[in-house]
């Protein structure tokens, strides 16, 4: 199969390629198309066969769900029954967070079919702050089940280029609209009762839509604790995307390490180094093949966020480097993300 990447502008001729991608998924087909959190694999969400062909074309695992793409939060009744304690609660989450990164848990309804969902009772939805993908969604008529559009586990791509890398040649159509604004795959909450029948919200996902933000609106519940017989098996089954503790990861070893700490390398292996901001003790240490910096001299945890897996698919494909380090960051605000992507990437091959 040959892949088409379609540059394509919103603003000039957005809505006759809106319309011919939603003629391909229409079809069946998969298109790859631009959010603003990173590029998404997309298929018609009532489109069995459709979904399908997303799990084989990313070897994704059935059990790891998808995420449902809307045109607008008054799709979501389509797709989701809300429970009337938690009807409040999700409008003003709507209303504040949507379009954005932000991605809510919800009870689905029968017309979601269960392939979308991996079997659960529930349904991951959101509305993209990005015109092509509410474009297409749009011109569609029915939500886009769509992922990141990388190989199962892979870097998630930020633009059309790493789409083609990881999937040329298994998809039919990329739309390349340009780097994606927010560079981390989108916040996940799950609305609900609290143990005092409160509403509240469970965070199961870091991501853009920072804590103190959503405290705003909501109050963020204390994480679960793990019920008798719960463990690995539990883990291996995520209750919504992006739940598995190996993932986002470079096809090299990825090594986590406080900015402040001497590293020893290991005689006869060659490393690189995913530095904050470049300054550090850590980074001015000669034992580097290739330093890279993500948030250059400046130290913004948003240009960070941004440029995170392109720094890492960066220094990936760096022949000279044979391990990868990366400095850790202060876990507040979307450091909080970037520490959860890293992590995940180290625990797959670290």
């Amino acid at each position: 199969m040959e892949t088409q990447v379609i540059e394509v502008d919103p603003l000039e001729d957005g809505r006759k390629v809106y319309q011919q991608a939603a003629a391909v998924l229409a079809e069946g087909e998969l298109v790859a198309l631009p959010t603003e959190t990173v590029y998404g694999l997309g298929a018609d969400a009532y489109n069995c066969d459709a979904v399908a062909q997303v799990f084989a074309a990313k070897e994704r695992p059935s059990f790891d769900p998808l995420i449902l793409h809307l045109a607008n939060a008054r799709q979501l009744d389509e797709v989701c029954t809300v429970p009337e304690e938690l009807k409040e609660t999700v409008e003003k989450l709507a209303q504040e967070f949507w379009p954005g990164p932000m991605t809510l848990v919800l009870p689905k309804k029968d017309v979601v079919p269960d392939i979308a969902t991996s079997g659960l009772p529930t349904v991951a939805v959101r509305v993209s702050a990005h015109p092509v993908m509410r474009g297409v969604c749009k011109a569609l008529g029915r939500p886009v089940a769509a992922p990141s559009a990388n190989r199962f586990g892979h870097i998630s791509p930020t633009s059309a280029g790493a789409v083609l890398k990881e999937l040329g040649g298994r998809i039919p159509w990329i739309l390349d609209a340009g780097a994606c604004s927010e560079g981390l795959e989108s916040t996940i909450l799950r609305p609900m009762l609290d143990e005092k029948g409160k509403p509240a919200v469970e965070l199961l996902r870091e991501g853009p839509l920072v804590r103190d933000r959503i405290r705003k609106v909501v109050r963020i519940a204390k994480p679960r604790k793990p019920r008798a017989g719960e463990g690995e098996e539990a883990e291996a089954a995520p209750n919504a995307p992006g739940q598995l503790p190996s993932h986002y990861a470079p096809t090299k070893p990825l090594l986590l390490w406080d900015a402040k700490e001497e590293f020893t390398p290991e005689e006869g292996v060659a490393y690189g180094l995913i530095s904050y901001q470049g300054d550090s003790p850590l980074s001015m240490q000669e034992c580097w093949a290739n330093t890279i910096s993500l948030s250059p001299g400046s130290g913004r945890l948003a240009e960070a966020a941004v440029r995170l897996f392109a720094v890492m698919r960066q220094m990936d494909e760096d022949e000279d480097v044979q391990v990868i380090v990366a400095e850790k960051v202060a876990e507040t605000g979307l450091g909080c993300a970037i520490m959860d992507r890293l992590r995940r990437a180290s625990a797959a091959r670290g």
